[in-house]
């Protein structure tokens, strides 16, 4: 099983030796596709393997894969994905279009592999000094994606992206370091006060005033990472300046390594002081996203700044949910982990084809997609409403469980600001989003739209292919949960407990 492992992180560098080595940036794109699609053979692979045995263990520490990290490593895989094959005509169509030189293009699949490559490998270790270092090389990587287009623009949210995100790691680490140093009276040897597994075995012992300030650095620290407010303002200036594909690894798949290792520090802090000091902090934090997420979708404007916003938003909903607490609130926030990171990939991969039909990426200047290119315009009102929670996709389930949890707990006014808060957040995403789906097309997308942007059929099949699954997996998400995620998802419970 030590051998998936490694197969996992290799993965994704296909896409990158290839580019690295010269070739067509099309070449490379259907390599990282094809290592892409070897990662999440062995992550669903190593999942089943692992699901009733003990975790996987090499490297002195540094090699760590229980339940937990299997679930963030198919989730990670998945929208990797997607974004792998939706990268393949999308680059092919900004290069014809001379919007991107081919320089660019081999640039973007060489970072493209790096960073997911070092997003997985985040997963792997339990040694919490060495996820910092992968999480802040992620950082590097994935700011060559923000920047790639070269306008003022994107090189502006590129280094804003640099400054907060490694502010915030930087932090991260303070809490690592302190983290570090309260478990100096255990007498473990230097690097085991560092692993996650001894820390977690023997959270009783640890000096309660160092971990209760390691656990808010670094929720404070990777929650700049996850995008939890007031520590968002990078992502949407990010989010809207990427490439779409890179916008839903960004949003689908960053976000989440930053909130996995957020529960990891939850589960230490939750043994070593109880779960009071942990909640309060998650739910302070997820309720400020919430609402500054929701506030900010009201406003009318750039679309991918929208989708930016709803992430700030649901990753908001997943601290809320760890803060609930109980098997019900781990539950939900597990399962709308994963239910967000497909129905974002969904929306961004679909943003690409929009933002190259229309030539804009204000939402006042897109209408009428489902009358031009019906294909586009229902993936986005369906992602739309997948996203908001709407039945019968999966994120009605998720949300709806961690109402439950909200419920079950001692008072019933945060629950029903949640649901107040969906609400809201319901009406500003749908009328911009429906908006952009109906009405009398607007001329330049009704002068282009007839006329793909992608140059033959294997093309547009990336650009369909990847949306259409998404949208299917979310309403089999919807419908029915299959037992074997539910074990998944239950095992993952049992190691934070």
């Amino acid at each position: 099983m030590t051998v998936l492992a490694y197969i996992i992180i290799a993965g994704p560098l296909a896409g990158t030796v290839t580019a690295a080595g010269g070739a067509r940036g099309r070449h490379a794109g259907w390599a990282g596709a094809a290592g892409a699609s070897v990662t999440l053979a062995a992550a669903v692979w190593l999942l089943v393997a692992q699901l009733h045995r003990a975790p996987v263990r090499g490297l002195a520490g540094y090699l760590y894969v229980d339940s937990l990290s299997c679930f963030f490593l198919l989730t990670v895989s998945a929208v990797t994905l997607l974004a792998a094959v939706g990268s393949i005509g999308y680059l092919s169509a900004e290069e014809a279009a001379g919007r991107l030189t081919r320089f660019q293009v081999r640039l973007y699949f060489i970072f493209f592999g790096l960073f997911a490559a070092l997003m997985l490998g985040s997963l792997e270790t339990g040694n919490l000094g060495l996820l910092f270092v992968l999480i802040e090389a992620s950082t590097l990587a994935s700011a060559a994606l923000v920047g790639l287009e070269g306008k003022a623009s994107s090189l502006e949210a590129a280094w804003k992206y640099v400054i907060i995100s490694s502010l915030g790691v930087t932090i991260a680490l303070a809490g690592t370091l302190f983290l570090f140093y309260s478990a100096s009276a255990l007498h473990l040897a230097p690097d085991l006060r560092l692993t996650w597994p001894f820390l977690f075995a023997h959270a009783h012992a640890l000096a309660p005033a160092s971990l209760r300030l390691a656990f808010l650095l670094a929720v404070v620290g990777y929650g700049t990472k996850v995008g939890l407010a007031p520590m968002h303002t990078w992502l949407p200036d990010a989010h809207a300046e990427a490439p779409s594909p890179a916008s839903a690894m960004l949003s689908a798949a960053l976000l989440n390594t930053g909130m996995y290792a957020i529960i990891r520090f939850l589960a230490i802090a939750k043994a070593g002081l109880g779960p009071e000091f942990p909640r309060v902090v998650l739910l302070v934090f997820g309720f400020l996203s919430v609402i500054i997420g929701v506030l900010f979708m009201v406003r009318r404007g750039n679309f991918k700044r929208l989708f930016a916003y709803s992430s700030v938003e649901h990753m908001g909903i997943i601290a809320v949910a760890l803060g609930f607490g109980g098997v019900l609130g781990l539950y939900g926030a597990l399962l709308h982990t994963l239910n967000h990171a497909i129905a974002k990939a969904v929306l961004f991969l679909s943003s690409g084809d929009i933002v190259q039909r229309s030539g804009t990426r204000e939402a006042a200047g897109v209408r009428g997609l489902l009358a031009v290119v019906p294909v586009t315009g229902g993936a986005l009102l369906l992602g739309s409403f997948a996203v908001l929670g709407s039945p019968p996709f999966g994120l009605f389930l998720s949300e709806l469980t961690i109402v439950r949890a909200g419920f079950a707990g001692a008072s019933p006014a945060l629950p029903l600001l949640l649901l107040l808060l969906l609400a809201v957040a319901f009406i500003a995403f749908a009328r911009t989003t429906t908006g952009m789906a109906t009405g009398e097309p607007a001329s330049r997308l009704a002068a282009s739209g007839r006329a793909s942007p992608y140059q033959g059929r294997a093309a547009s099949l990336t650009a369909v292919a990847p949306v259409t699954v998404g949208l299917a997996a979310l309403l089999v998400l919807g419908l029915w949960i299959p037992a074997g995620l539910t074990t998944v998802i239950t095992h993952s419970i049992s190691v934070l407990r």
